[in-house]
């Protein structure tokens, strides 16, 4: 059976939790989604409050509190949340593609360090007590006076399982957070050792399926997956897209018919629905892809019009105003406009609760 893009791009929404926003909760939704990825603190919070009925900021603060939730290194050796057992499952899997990035950034110089002792050495640093990577990098100079502190400490962030430690601050996180090592804040060891990726795999089939192996190489990083679903392949239904390509899937899995209404929906930088496969265009134009994904690796805030990304935004203050800027690609219909700032002005109530006034402004 042949999928079209629209019924690709509505089996993504559903799986994602865009079609409608769900009762459920902040936890149950970042395990859903296999993780939110949080290179910056506030957007993994725009992303539930796009996804969950009457999500409140405390809802996710409270799992992150309670170490149920945490901000680590995960796929694509960026910082993601993640629920605890999603992380404790799948670490050790992806730990190849986090070694392999350590050698592609450090090149000769990963080949000076000796990995063993610097992991020792972080270790007991942060378990005397959280601290900044800074203070780390610091430490680790002082100790080898002769080697790249921004080197061992890299080396230290992909091997070490570490965990940011929330905080009561807006968004959980400071810019500058306290790290501390994995296995002391969950209470049980966190295996990096050589690992199966079965799990990995049928997890990213749960929330971007249905998908080749090279999407699922670029959602997590790891190469050579495609033995994983060959492997899996007696337990996994098959399609094909409109360029023939076969795609793999689990089969109770939602594929809605591609006439499934889409609301207008605003996703935060670094969204996942826009990084999650080799071809994106189930969400999001080829031409349109460079002013969405950066070259300083900055991924821009989006918007959805009839499930596929349609333009950016941001907020701007303006004193005691908050500014929602809508930056389309193309021309907005009336009521498509309408729909962008009735969901615009709620997202500012969100994210700019001090703001006496609000307003929605198309670029």
């Amino acid at each position: 059976m042949t999928l079209t893009t629209r019924q690709l791009n509505r089996a993504l929404l559903a799986r994602q939790m865009l079609l409608a926003r769900e009762e459920t909760t902040a936890f149950a939704a970042v395990e859903r989604l296999v993780g939110l990825q949080a290179q910056l603190a506030r957007p993994p919070f725009v992303g539930l409050w796009t996804r969950i009925k009457g999500f409140r900021r405390d809802d996710l603060l409270s799992s992150l509190q309670q170490r149920q939730t945490v901000r680590v290194t995960a796929m694509r050796a960026t910082l993601h949340l993640m629920t605890a057992a999603d992380y404790l499952a799948l670490r050790g899997p992806l730990q190849p593609m986090l070694t392999r990035g350590m050698q592609s950034i450090l090149r000769e110089r990963a080949t000076t360090l000796d990995l063993a002792t610097l992991e020792a050495e972080a270790r007991v640093f942060f378990g005397s007590a959280p601290a900044t990577f800074d203070a780390l990098r610091d430490h680790l100079k002082a100790k080898n006076p002769d080697d790249d502190e921004r080197a061992m400490g890299y080396a230290v962030r992909m091997h070490l399982p570490l965990v940011q430690v929330p905080t009561d601050a807006t968004w959980g996180f400071p810019a500058a957070a306290d790290f501390a090592v994995a296995d002391a804040w969950l209470g049980t060891k966190v295996s990096t050792g050589p690992a199966p990726a079965h799990t990995l795999v049928r997890r990213y089939l749960a929330a971007f399926g249905p998908a080749t192996p090279g999407d699922a190489q670029a959602w997590s990083g790891l190469s050579g997956l495609r033995e994983v679903f060959e492997e899996l392949r007696p337990e996994l239904v098959t399609f094909r897209d409109a360029r023939k390509r076969e795609l793999f899937d689990l089969p109770d899995a939602p594929r809605p018919p591609e006439d499934t209404p889409a609301p207008v929906r605003f996703l935060p930088d670094f969204d996942n629905l826009v990084l999650s496969h080799d071809d994106r265009t189930r969400v999001i134009a080829d031409e349109h892809r460079p002013k969405v994904t950066l070259k300083n690796l900055q991924v821009r805030a989006t918007f959805l019009v009839d499930g596929f990304v349609a333009g950016t935004w941001k907020v701007e203050r303006k004193k005691k105003t908050a500014i929602l800027v809508l930056e389309p690609f193309g021309k907005l219909l009336k009521k498509t406009l309408a729909d962008l700032e009735r969901e615009g002005d709620a997202l500012l109530r969100f994210m700019e609760e001090d703001a006496e006034a609000r307003e929605v402004r198309c670029g």
